[in-house]
């Protein structure tokens, strides 16, 4: 008991600091090095307290944490225990049992946060974001006496935010009441949902090639036959998928209206139109995923616009706010909105009203307007930038300039995407090569890059590196 009690009187404090932070911080370094011996006991608190100099309730509030992390364990009437992980036997690490095929790999190094730079990513990167802001928003949410953390909330999703999204949508020529827009934890679950609603196992769906990566694997587990339409900087041939329309009767078409992923191509007023007089004529289903609509810089009409009866829209704030706060909303006309509400109920995808109001507040008091026009003109700069040095090292670009998010790139001749991408892992280097995004046969030719993530001369540095090596 000697030993522990030279240990805790020894912790000096530092202003500025928590005292309970800098004791749990203190006394897990001294368990974690030995100093506090694995099994040894702990005085009684009031004799911590008077060795620390500290109240009782600093000392409880810091065996609280220390037991939170396994450091400290408690036995009814003997006190207080050290208990260092470490002194028990490790386990050898199991097998990997994740998928080892180039394009797994890939997929999951552009999600995963360690280090790399990944000018593959989908998101803004984390200094783009409006923290400040955030943590405004955080802070104001937490003291505000609506927030309701013992309930689960509103099914349709937190009723001021959907508010604040109507008023929103008008901005761009959506008009519904409140009623008919729903929120969810993320568009992926918007857009699931939907699928649920929508088709049967056996239908067909047509979705833009190139598109989104996970796509084609929700789309499968619905069971449904997928057919791609090619979509390009121009959009797309609608005489030819007016074609593919009568040759395979599709039940839905799921598209990214405006910037699309990854050319940027938004559709224009005479495409929209031509769309909307096609899903009549033929009775088919749009899905209209708008998630990167607030980085435009010129706004173009919406297909959900010209009514809901045949388009539902989707669309979040994890492109745009923080790819962590996983709110997104669904549009739709009044029969579907309440099955969907029905089946979020059902499938238990209640959505965290905590999340939602710290979006509300932040749509409210006009801080995430803001961001995204500082956003809009950073991506401006930053495209035109990334684009002279892709020109440089040989490759050329096949998506509109200066807008949006990602620009698809196509590779010098003889280099093959998912090589490059195998090759830029090893010099933590994630790139997204185009056979994530597309099933036509020059996929492999093409890259994307995420403008944000690949304004730096570290990434140009190491892409410049990658096409130095072999070629295949």
């Amino acid at each position: 008991m000697q030993v522990q009690r030279a240990v805790i009187a020894a912790i000096e404090f530092q202003p500025g600091v928590p005292l309970v932070q800098q004791i749990v911080d203190q006394l897990s370094v001294a368990i974690n090095q030995g100093g506090l011996p694995h099994g040894s006991r702990l005085p009684p608190i009031r004799e911590l307290s008077d060795l620390m100099n500290v109240g009782k309730s600093t000392v409880v509030d810091a065996l609280d944490r220390l037991r939170a992390k396994g450091l400290v364990v408690s036995r009814q009437g003997s006190g207080h225990f050290v208990h260092r992980s470490s002194a028990m036997p490790k386990l050898d690490a199991g097998p990997d049992l994740l998928p080892q095929d180039t394009l797994s790999v890939v997929r999951r190094a552009v999600l995963q946060d360690n280090g790399a730079l990944r000018p593959g990513a989908g998101f803004l990167p984390s200094s783009w974001l409006p923290a400040d802001e955030l943590l405004k928003a955080v802070r104001g949410t937490l003291r505000d006496a609506s927030l309701r953390m013992g309930e689960y909330g509103v099914a349709a999703g937190y009723p001021p935010l959907r508010e604040a999204l109507r008023v929103k949508l008008t901005a761009i020529g959506i008009e519904v009441p409140v009623e008919q827009i729903v929120t969810t934890a993320n568009t992926v679950q918007a857009i699931d949902m939907l699928m649920r609603l929508l088709i049967k196992p056996g239908d067909t769906v047509l979705l833009d090639d190139p598109c989104y990566f996970t796509m084609h694997t929700n789309l499968a587990l619905h069971g449904a036959k997928v057919v791609t339409v090619h979509r390009g900087v121009e959009g797309m041939d609608l005489e030819a998928f007016e074609r593919t329309v009568i040759a395979h009767r599709p039940v839905l078409y799921m598209t990214n209206n405006s910037l699309h992923n990854p050319t940027g191509h938004s559709f224009s007023p005479a495409q929209v139109y031509r769309l909307l007089e096609l899903s009549h004529r033929y009775g088919f289903h749009i899905v209209e995923d708008d998630l990167y609509c607030d980085l435009q810089q010129r706004s173009t009409p919406r297909l959900a616009a010209g009514g809901l009866d045949n388009v539902s829209y989707v669309s979040g704030f994890s492109k745009t706010l923080t790819a962590n706060s996983r709110v997104s909303y669904a549009v739709l006309a009044p029969p579907l909105a309440a099955r969907m509400i029905g089946l979020k109920m059902a499938a238990g995808g209640m959505t965290s009203e905590l999340a939602e109001q710290i979006i509300c507040n932040m749509l409210s008091d006009g801080s995430y307007a803001k961001h995204t026009r500082r956003t809009v003109d950073r991506l401006y700069d930053s495209s035109n930038r990334v684009t002279r040095w892709l020109e440089e090292a040989g490759c050329s670009v096949s998506s509109l300039p200066h807008e949006g998010l990602f620009i698809w790139t196509r590779l010098p001749d003889g280099f093959h995407a998912e090589t490059l991408a195998r090759k830029g892992l090893e010099i933590d280097l994630v790139l997204a090569p185009g056979t994530l995004l597309s099933k036509a046969p020059d996929a492999c030719q093409h890259l994307r890059f995420n403008v944000a993530h690949s304004d730096s001369s570290q990434v140009r540095e190491r892409f410049f590196r990658l096409l130095d090596t072999p070629k295949k």
